[in-house]
């Protein structure tokens, strides 16, 4: 994926919210049911380059130190139980 995104934030999440409607709705076929998903993960991609790009921005400006910790809440030197 290139490192900006060709389309908006918004656009990308607007139709990434279409695409999961007519998952769940079904009425599709096999074929349709995998290229809306494929371009679902496309999507929903998109999106998430969008929201780390934001988040390293926002922590630039506020002057955090370039590494963020785990979306988890853990460092990535502890262990799971």
């Amino acid at each position: 994926m290139a490192d900006d995104p060709d389309i908006p934030y918004e656009q990308a999440r607007d139709e990434l919210i279409s695409v999961v409607q007519k998952l769940e709705t079904g009425g599709t076929n096999l074929d349709e049911s995998l290229a809306l998903w494929e371009r679902g993960e496309l999507l929903a991609g998109i999106c998430q380059q969008w929201l780390d790009g934001a988040r390293e921005r926002l922590a630039k400006a506020s002057g955090q130190a370039e590494a963020a910790p785990e979306p988890n809440g853990q460092d990535a030197d502890s262990e799971e139980m």
